[in-house]
């Protein structure tokens, strides 16, 4: 069964304004598991393995809960040091981006957490083992200094540089225990690897973002653009029952403005209580519209759902998005959303300039150099960042592959 409502209706007469609502911080953590970030290797692990601190839900204790190696921590602790230097660990990104902050973690570690921590980052092209990240070429940036930590809390560290950065080193003085490390921050892709592919404009992966949602009684709607399959039913978005007349909504800020082809829809584990229905809207605005401003165009009519069920629609109508809305009728729970479309070609020049400008130096040349760009030139093109997608790239011929990795398959000399 599908209704048709127009957008006017769909908007005045069925959304009603909740009585709470759930705002989202832009930061995400790049390190996550769910993005897919990895502890690649660490100077030691003898009582909690490196693995525990990207655990994506919080640490947990049981006292008196003891193996061969002692009691089990659920956390990354090494050996009490009985030489000089420190411990390390190397942890690479699941999504590559600008780091606002990082949270050092050192739940229910009270007498044999580190008494200082460094953490420093750096941008590499490809997928260097740890043996190669940790050659003297690579450029490691400081991002926070040596700083004091407390025992059983989270140690939050501010970070300014505005450099997009692919890995992340934690150096813990002298030794001990580090239960959890969140690498907050904002996904910059590599719009190389997007060119001629239809990808989710919503994702996680790609820096899309859930802005707001009506309420989130019993999980989070920031969980539904995760790029990973819901694993259980409390994975995903769900809302309380509702007793008044108006649906429940998800507003969603978009990777990159877009043309929305295909909506997944996915209610995988809501037996009982997902969704009945659901309509999307588009706007293509600069700011998030208003619920019932005349920008918002309808995507997929009021349709019906099934329960534990991925489902995909067409979208109605084919423009370029930067927002888009879902409403759930009445309530109820969705996993996932999908929007699979195509980068429009402006947005897509704009992020390759945003990518090139925001490389560490070291990365900036080696992608120079793949580019066929000689030393001095390439020198003289990292130091002239950054760079505005207006001015267009320097008029060099042998710089065509350059031209086509910052504005696409399109890019042209100026």
């Amino acid at each position: 069964m599908t209704i048709v409502l127009t957008a006017q209706e769909s908007m005045a007469d069925t959304y009603a304004v909740p009585e709470r609502q759930e705002d989202f911080a832009s930061e995400v953590d790049l390190a996550s598991r769910w993005l897919g970030g990895s502890v690649l290797a660490a100077s030691d692990e003898s009582f909690g393995e490196k693995e525990n601190l990207l655990v994506p839900t919080p640490a947990a204790f049981v006292p008196g809960n003891y193996g061969h190696r002692g009691e089990i921590v659920d956390g990354w602790e090494t050996k009490r040091r009985r030489e000089p230097g420190h411990d390390w660990v190397l942890v690479r990104l699941g999504a590559a981006g600008t780091i606002t902050a990082v949270d050092v973690d050192t739940s229910f570690f009270t007498g044999n957490f580190p008494a200082t921590c460094r953490i420093e980052a750096c941008g590499v092209e490809g997928y260097p083992s740890p043996r190669e990240l940790q050659d003297a070429e690579v450029e490691w940036i400081e991002i926070v200094p040596r700083s004091a930590l407390k025992g059983d809390g989270h140690n939050r560290f501010d970070v300014s540089d505005g450099r997009r950065f692919t890995h992340v080193r934690l150096s813990a003085f002298p030794d001990g225990g580090i239960a959890r490390l969140r690498v907050f921050g904002r996904v910059v892709i590599d719009p190389r690897t997007i060119d001629g592919i239809t990808i989710d404009l919503a994702s996680q992966d790609h820096g899309g973002q859930v802005v707001t949602s009506s309420d989130g009684f019993y999980t989070s709607a920031s969980m539904l653009n995760r790029p990973d399959k819901a694993r259980n039913m409390g994975d995903g978005w769900e809302t309380r029952r509702r007793r008044d007349g108006g649906p429940d909504h998800a507003l969603f800020r978009l990777a990159m403005r877009g043309t929305i082809r295909k909506i997944e829809i996915d209610t995988a584990h809501f037996k009982y209580n997902a969704s009945a229905e659901v309509a999307l809207f588009g706007a293509n605005t600069e700011t998030m519209p208003a619920a019932d401003a005349p920008e918002w165009r309808p995507l997929l009519a009021r349709t019906r759902l099934q329960p534990d069920t991925r489902h995909v629609f067409e979208a109605a109508d084919a423009f370029p998005c930067s927002f888009v809305r879902l409403d759930a009728f009445p309530d109820g729970g969705i996993s996932r959303v999908r929007l699979w479309g195509e980068v429009v070609p402006s947005e897509r020049k704009a992020a390759g300039y945003r990518w090139f400008n925001a490389l560490p130096s070291k990365q900036a040349l080696a992608v120079l150099a793949e580019a066929g760009a000689a030393d001095e030139a390439a020198r003289r093109i990292a130091n002239a960042r950054p760079m505005s997608p207006d001015a267009g790239i320097i008029a060099d011929p042998t710089l065509a592959k350059l031209a086509k990795m910052l504005e696409g398959s399109n890019g042209e000399f100026s």
